[in-house]
């Protein structure tokens, strides 16, 4: 029997430490659960909300309605060989620790993704990338469960439609299905290491004795993470809350005449990605506080609550910083937080 809540404090269950009631509160476990829930009377008279680890979503008030919490484990090895080996994993395993999993056994494809906060059925959802390295490089299938009728299906990667920060998840089919497992295919041996960001090869460069290896990049990304990124359980934050924006070749040309040092790297189908940290902080935005909210001093992209902030507050607060962007640059900057 499943045990439904009422008015549940959300603050433990969003990274950013947002005060905020859930009129209904359900943990689901298993498949078998999540059917339950979405067959249930109270999930036909109410609004859902899917939560994960909450490291992705900036609650602006109260949810009434239903909040469906994905705590489901497991990690099973479905196939292996000398060179691969495949693994099922629950979407409610934690994203860092199953990282950790692999890392020490040696498997490779995730070692880059190292302390990035949420759960594993949120990766695939989001696309979660970092340091040169995306989720969908090694996933194979997503196993979700429709909500409409509690069938369970299997996507393929092509299926995912993934792409920057984006998957047939958040797109067409949002809301419409409940992520219950990933599948990855990673290397035992001949790993494809990416170096290829300069603050992982110049912490790599520090000991050019040790061997290059998935522990060894996996240890350099969250030094550089630690570095960088503030502690959601310090300070409140969801990481990242912009995309980096892309442009053409023509609209970059334009802004490089206007601001020769602006920064830019390759983005997809021909378009100049430009990181939206530099853009914020250009606007005088980076370390600025704002009562007990405000910008992160060490990382543009960030916002964050220090303490009691609300999530309406917080949500101003970008709304800001994306228009002052827009009069600036010319860009408008896209939020990669949920916001409910």
């Amino acid at each position: 029997m499943l045990n439904i809540q009422q008015n549940v404090n959300l603050l433990s269950h969003n990274t950013f430490k947002i005060e905020a009631l859930g009129r209904y509160f359900v943990a689901i476990k298993s498949i078998r659960e999540a059917q339950e829930i979405f067959l249930s009377e109270i999930f036909r008279q109410n609004p859902f909300l899917i939560l994960g680890g909450g490291s992705n979503v900036l609650l602006t008030g109260d949810f009434e309605g239903l909040v469906i919490k994905n705590e489901s484990m497991g990690i099973e090895k479905v196939d292996e060989t000398d060179q691969r080996i495949t693994l099922k994993v629950a979407a409610g395993e934690n994203w860092h620790q199953f990282v950790m999993y692999c890392v020490e056994r040696n498997y490779g494809g995730i070692e880059n993704l190292s302390l990035i906060p949420g759960t594993v059925g949120a990766a695939p959802m989001q696309n979660i990338g970092a340091y040169g390295i995306e989720i969908k490089e090694v996933v194979q299938k997503v196993e979700a469960v429709d909500i409409s009728t509690g069938n369970v299906h299997n996507f393929s990667n092509a299926d995912c439609k993934f792409g920057y920060r984006e998957s047939v998840f958040k797109q067409a089919l949002r809301n419409k299905f409940f992520i219950s497992s990933i599948t990855l295919s990673l290397t035992k041996t001949n790993h494809r290491f990416n170096i290829s960001y300069g603050a992982i090869s110049e912490i790599l460069k520090e000991n050019p004795e040790k061997e290059l290896s998935v522990k060894n990049i996996s240890e350099a990304v969250i030094r550089i993470r630690k570095s960088k990124l503030p502690d959601p359980n310090v300070i409140g934050n969801a990481g990242s809350f912009f995309k980096n924006p892309t442009v053409d070749l023509s609209a970059f040309d334009h802004l490089k005449k206007n601001f020769p040092s602006i920064p830019s790297f390759a983005g997809e189908n021909d378009l100049i990605k430009i990181p939206a940290a530099w853009l914020i902080e250009q606007c005088g935005w980076k370390g600025k506080t704002l009562e007990n909210i405000g910008v992160h001093k060490h990382q543009a992209l960030v916002l964050v609550n220090y303490g009691g902030g609300q999530g309406k507050k917080i949500w101003e607060l970008a709304m800001n910083i994306q228009q002052s962007v827009a009069e600036k640059f010319n860009i408008t900057l896209q939020p990669e937080v949920n916001v409910i």
